[in-house]
């Protein structure tokens, strides 16, 4: 304990607002970068499953946030989005697609084929049959590829199409085509990462831990196996294979690893308005609460879609509501807000809606 108590000392972290503030620069949201591709590469996995805000958490990590960055990307096949980490949707550079699905499918695999047990007679008429209709036709919706199988005689229902799709992505059959009018399309991976990157296992678990311990830093060996889905002691392997690039301090009883660096002293900007999957939260769970100091904000599942952040503190819930000419955020303080703060927000406010090409309101409720 004394060791990691002058290693807070000497790296200046004091409390859990430092480590969070940190985490805004590791994570881009202080430190933006010039596009979109940029962003998932850095990032690694950047949460997905609701794809208008996913885009946001993407854009507002880079300079200039335009909304046909990351589509231009995902349409070139540079950028996937697809399921990988967890039983979601994320996206992932597709240099990273293929080491990353061989390492952390295994263990997400099961919770998606216990939903298909139903079907696993047929899984493997269903994969030839999904497979031949991309390679026949590629870019097509998930309602085609359903109507594709139905002509062949197998009926889907309910949830069972997405399921499917979300199987044959961890085995790295199919992944993200080019969406259609803003709706995502399915092809087969092979065609869009022609030559995927490969990793043997312990070389892909040193660059996960390097790559997400440099980008999501400060954070525990607990959190890194909770974002990939891996036992701790996998984890301790990669951090171990990748320790002569990486620095660690004990901070509140927990070891937390970073890259190396002088600590952050301050954020710009002060104010962020995210979802709720968005990597400053989601990309955490042993010290998620890195972003509530003062312990305001209530333990309880998340009831917002999204958050409002001031300095690296969660302290307000955020709704947005998008009109033909305006975008309104809805804040619910967990507290009193300052006047600073609160024009924190007002300018978060400003850039999400000129990225969105909308008039921004803001209304701030209490209670």
């Amino acid at each position: 304990m004394a060791n990691g108590q002058i290693r807070d000392y000497v790296f200046g972290v004091t409390n859990d607002r430092d480590i969070a503030r940190w985490r805004l620069h590791s994570q881009l949201l202080a430190a933006p970068v010039a596009q979109a591709e940029q962003v998932v590469s850095s990032l690694l996995a950047v949460q997905a499953e609701n794809p208008s805000q996913s885009a946001w958490a993407v854009a507002t990590r880079t300079a200039s946030p335009r909304r046909g960055d990351l589509a231009d990307a995902i349409a070139d096949g540079r950028v996937l989005r697809t399921h990988v980490l967890r039983p979601t949707w994320h996206y992932v550079h597709a240099e990273d697609a293929g080491w990353l699905l061989e390492l952390t499918a295994p263990r997400v695999l099961p919770t998606v084929d216990q939903q298909l047990r139903p079907l696993a007679d047929r899984m493997t008429a269903l994969t030839d049959a999904v497979e031949a209709t991309l390679a026949a036709a590629s870019d097509r919706t998930r309602a085609e590829l359903a109507a594709a199988l139905a002509d062949r005689g197998i009926e889907l229902v309910g949830q069972q199409p997405m399921l499917l799709l979300a199987h044959l992505e961890l085995h790295g059959l199919v992944c993200s085509g080019v969406p259609r009018d803003g709706e995502h399309t399915y092809a087969l991976f092979a065609d869009r990462v022609p030559a995927p990157r490969r990793l043997d296992r312990d070389a892909a678990l040193t660059e996960l831990a390097l790559r997400y311990f440099t980008n999501h830093g400060p954070a525990t060996e607990r959190d890194l196996a909770y974002w990939a889905t891996l036992t701790v002691t996998d984890v301790r392997r990669g951090i171990a294979g990748a320790a002569d690039r990486l620095v660690s301090f004990d901070h509140d009883g927990r070891t937390f690893w970073h890259g190396p660096g002088d600590v952050p002293t301050s954020a710009s900007p002060a104010g962020h308005l995210l979802q709720v999957l968005d990597e400053m939260y989601r990309g955490y769970q042993d010290s998620r609460w890195m972003i509530d100091g003062e312990g305001v904000v209530p333990r309880v599942r998340e009831t917002a879609i999204g958050m409002a952040l001031v300095d690296a503190q969660l302290v307000a819930g955020m709704k947005r509501t998008v009109s033909p000419k305006a975008v309104t955020f809805e804040v619910r303080p967990h507290r009193a807000l300052e006047e600073r703060e609160v024009e924190a927000i007002t300018d978060a406010a400003a850039r999400y809606a000129e990225y969105l090409g909308l008039e921004p309101r803001l209304e701030v409720v209490d209670g």
